[in-house]
């Protein structure tokens, strides 16, 4: 940052008289360079960067004059290298990308260099808050309880987690039980501004999961990439994009009374997916979009991965700095930021006319609707009017066309649920607390030990009956009901709306019935703060909406379990029952896997919908229930008013609650302050079924290996549309019938202590066994399947995609995988990518790839392939009996094309034109090498 490339380093004024330097966007257009003013923001923000870092090498003057020179309608063939501020992760994807640096550590040593060489450039926060789970619900003691189980089953984790603290210099963690990461990056990690080398610079970041996007709605230019992507950004590289299309969304008007902005955000993402912005940088301008205080617009970037964006990006202006203070940075810091992005000309929202965007389109915030987004997809938005009648249309719709194909007389069923003889809750004896639980610990086995009143747990939990008599469960009755999610809790507005409607149901004697697994798992510490500050959380608590934890819970598939007689009479009967969550995703199996309809919802409506207990009721035509008087209460009797919740919203904006919650993070945290850890430079490996050495740079040596074309291939997997990376690589349970269950029992490992998917992670043995394991996911070369079993080739015989991935891996024979549109949409899980390697799969043939996972392919060294036009495996009569080459892979180019040539078992032979979605030049360095990693540790080791 001592360069003065186009005469661009330059000072601006801060307060006082006080000065800083920058580099000067306005002063390159000055220079001729390009007519900068006209560049979308977010543009502009990426601009600084590459011309900041411009270092002759690896971004260069040609790379400046790139960028300074977007066209809203060019072609996109230009790479980008972007050098970011920062890294942030979470611990279902950070501990794995920690596994690879420990085992990069290891390799530098074996090869006699030192191991240091491995070690972040830029500063990295992992906040860990994927772990907890919500095992126990509806009871005082939800949280303490949850936590010391949460403890107990992630031990080597956070003992791995501590090691990398002490290990790497720029290396932080936020513990568990602090908040969500996209929450706690919007309150306290975010500073607006850097400075280093005394020049002043914007915060940028890229972070291990798709909705670290929410931090867009500061005007913080950042996104989701997968783990090992982020590595290579920590270990130098710059992240490296295709020059990107800008669709710029004009926010004119204002929101109703009662729409909230959960029903905004369900309305954006409905219209930006059919809009197909995927890949692209969406920015936000106008007059609607100005009025929009900082939690809302969050709450809508957050949610760019859903409507399958890159960015949903708000500039910086009043609403940024008074969210800044009130969220308690210091004046110093405000002063800066606000300072820095005027000298810069980046302050304030743009109006129509004054950027020229790829395309606009428009949504008057008038039009916006109380909505719910469901059963299966984010962006299925279905207004509550017309929840009931959608809920019929789809429970007697064929499967094939996206229903659950029953008949519409089984709606008028129900069936009993048995009851539990053990009434009496052993925990309540010990805590004091009421028995509305999904599990039992409090067995003599369980709790060893009591330590200033906590129970020390030596086992993991087991599923607690209901206690309560006999009961008769439907289809669409809700099972589970939770305000989760930092799309939402992040935000003050929908949370004393919730709040205060659970205040007025139950003031007119409404109840939530005890079957319903309800929950409250906030975002960070802040929120139950100002919950209790208002005296809404004692009502909320009354429903049986208990603080569960904080963190993502629900909203990742950490539900817990259902309690036996329920879980018992789901799957015995078959029952479409239902979820609803205030989340951001919904996709199969991910919430529960018993529960086939999940619905996104505003905190008030998850609330308003536990109390209705089903989703075959019309809230807008019928009432919630009857009151304490016998009388009918409907929604409008208790839905809040706008000046209610603007009333109490000066509670959530107190500067000094976010200081001190946020000063001290292990102060009064025994259980993180507890776990112990080794030391030193290198981890040592012990044994260990969460933690293990992975076999990516296995026969590593300094030279790669050499492309070819891929012959005689069979298929281990054909898939429709939407197959998602929860799809792929699921984070919830782990059945003890599974290939990873098998491998964890045959390990010693009880049923009982399993944990979930995504919290072993760290084991390269668990994940590859877990991949295409949802237990929804669905395989046509079986058709009419569920769950992660195919057909090995030639004999035909069926069995888990695990087992077969072996056969054909001793046999040597290479293996594909095709897939609709969307392929690898959802969660940015490196491990879909990473487990999709280690089965041996060669190449991935898809009609579309979601932006992340297709990168992650690519950086694992799978060959991303697309079908052109309206061909399909599908179309195209693909069984899975047949063998595959892939020609034309002699030498690698960005976008190539590639022939697939398929040979039936009947002789016939045909080719098929295929475009390799290996997009850069860069990517083409990191598929030759094998992956990001090799490439990465090649060129550390020649350094």
């Amino acid at each position: 940052m001592t360069h003065n490339l186009f005469n661009t380093r330059k000072v601006f004024p801060l307060a006082a008289g006080k000065k800083a330097k920058f580099y000067s966007l306005s002063a390159l257009e000055t220079s001729g360079v390009g007519r900068i003013s006209r560049l979308p923001v977010s543009i502009r923000i990426v601009l600084e960067s590459v011309l900041r870092n411009c270092d002759g090498k690896k971004i260069t003057e040609a790379h400046v004059r790139q960028l300074a020179n977007w066209q809203p309608d060019a072609a996109r063939t230009s790479e980008i290298p972007f050098v970011v501020s920062r890294i942030v992760l979470q611990d279902f994807t950070g501990v794995p990308l920690l596994v690879d640096l420990a085992a990069m550590r290891s390799v530098a040593k074996k090869m006699g260099k030192d191991p240091k060489l491995v070690e972040p450039l830029v500063p990295v926060d992992l906040v860990v808050d994927h772990s907890v789970q919500v095992d126990y619900y509806g009871d005082k003691q939800a949280l303490n309880l949850n936590m010391e189980i949460e403890f107990h089953r992630n031990n080597e984790r956070y003992q791995f987690i501590k090691w990398g603290m002490q290990a790497f210099d720029t290396f932080k963690v936020v513990p568990p039980g602090i908040g969500i990461v996209h929450q706690v990056n919007l309150e306290y990690l975010a500073r607006g501004v850097h400075q280093k080398d005394g020049v002043v610079y914007p915060d940028t970041l890229v972070g291990t999961d798709s909705h670290t996007t929410m931090i867009n709605g500061i005007g913080v230019v950042g996104w989701g990439v997968g783990g090992i992507e982020a590595e290579a950004g920590m270990l130098g590289q710059p992240v490296y994009f295709l020059t990107p299309d800008v669709v710029g969304v004009n926010l004119t008007g204002q929101l109703r009374g009662g729409v909230t902005a959960t029903d905004l955000v369900l309305t954006v993402t409905e219209m930006l997916r059919k809009a197909n912005v995927v890949g692209k940088f969406v920015e936000f301008f106008g007059e609607g979009t100005a009025s929009l205080r900082v939690p809302d617009r969050a709450t809508i970037a957050n949610m760019a991965p859903e409507y399958g964006a890159t960015m949903g990006f708000f500039p910086v202006d009043d609403a940024t700095i008074e969210y800044f203070r009130g969220t308690g940075r210091s004046e110093e810091e405000v002063t800066m930021l606000q300072s820095y992005f005027k000298a810069q000309g980046l302050y304030g929202i743009p109006r129509r006319g004054d950027i020229d965007y790829t395309r606009e389109l428009e949504l008057d915030l008038g039009t916006v609707a109380p909505s719910l987004a469901g059963p299966r997809r984010p962006q299925d938005r279905i207004e509550i009017g017309n929840i009931k009648s959608r809920f019929i249309e789809l429970f007697a719709q064929a499967i094939m066309e996206g229903g659950y194909g029953r008949k519409a007389t089984d709606l008028s069923q129900s069936y009993p649920v048995r009851g539990c003889d053990d009434r009496h809750n052993d925990m309540g004896a010990i805590t004091g607390s009421s028995s509305r639980h999904a599990v039992r610990p409090g067995t003599e086995r369980n709790i060893t030990e009591m330590v200033d009143n906590r129970p020390i747990l030596a086992m993991e939990a087991a599923p607690l009956c209901i206690p309560e008599a006999p009961f008769n469960l439907g289809h669409g009755d809700i099972l589970i009901a939770a305000i989760t999610s930092c799309t939402n809790t992040s935000n003050p507005s929908v949370l004393i709306a919730a709040g205060l409607l659970a205040k007025k149901a139950v003031e007119k004697g409404l109840t939530v019935k005890r079957h319903i697994k309800t929950s409250l798992a906030p975002g960070s510490r802040v929120v139950t703060e100002y919950l209790s500050a208002t005296g809404l959380l004692p009502y909320l608590e009354k429903l049986g909406f208990n603080l569960a934890g904080y963190g993502c819970t629900t909203c990742i598939g950490n539900s817990g379990p259902l309690s036996e007689p329920i879980e018992e009479a789901v799957v015995t009967n078959d029952l479409v029952c239902a979820a609803v969550l205030s989340g951001n995703r919904n996709f199969e199996a991910r919430i529960h896997p018993s529960i086939r309809a999940n619905f996104l919802a505003s905190p008030p409506l998850v609330v308003a919908y536990a109390i209705a207990g089903t989703m075959l009721k019309d809230l807008m035509t019928e009432p919630l229930g009857l009151g304490k008087d016998g009388k009918p209460v409907w929604l409008g009797d208790v839905w809040p008013s706008e000046d209610e919740i603007h009333g109490l919203m000066k509670f959530a904006a107190n500067a000094e609650t976010f200081r001190r919650l946020y000063s001290n993070l292990t102060k009064d945290h025994p259980l993180w302050n507890d776990i112990s850890s080794v030391s030193g430079q290198v981890y040592d490996w012990p044994k260990s079924t969460y933690i293990a050495e992975p076999p990516f740079f296995q026969d590593f040596s300094m030279q790669p290996g050499q492309p070819g074309g891929i012959r005689n291939a069979r298929v281990l997997g054909i898939f429709g549309d939407s197959v998602t990376t929860d799809h792929i690589s699921p984070a919830g349970s782990i059945k003890d019938t599974s290939p990873a269950g098998q491998y964890l029992l045959a390990s010693g490992v009880s049923k009982a202590d399993f944990n979930s998917y995504g919290a072993r992670r760290g084991n390269h043995d668990v994940m590859m066994r877990g991949t295409f394991a949802n237990v929804r996911i669905k395989n046509l070369v079986i058709p009419g399947s569920e769950g992660g079993i195919t057909l090995h080739q030639p004999d035909g015989r069926q069995m888990s995609i695990y087992d077969a991935a072996m056969e054909y891996i001793s046999d040597g024979v290479p293996t594909v995988v095709f897939g609709g549109e969307e392929y690898g949409a959802g969660s940015s899980r490196d491990w879909a990518a990473k487990g999709t390697q280690l089965l041996g799969v060669k190449a991935v043939i898809a009609r579309s790839f979601e932006r992340i996972h297709r990168s992650n392919l690519v950086g694992m060294g799978v060959l991303p392939l697309q079908f052109k036009e309206n061909v399909s495996a599908q179309s195209l009569g693909i069984k899975g009996d047949e063998q595959f080459d892939l020609l034309g892979l002699d030498v690698i180019r960005p976008q190539q094309g590639v022939t697939l040539v398929i040979h039936g078992n009947d002789g016939s032979r045909r080719e098929i034109d295929l475009l390799s979605r290996i997009d850069t030049a860069i990517e083409v360095d990191y598929y030759m090498h094998g992956g990001i990693l090799p490439y990465v540790l090649r060129e550390l080791m020649r350094a």
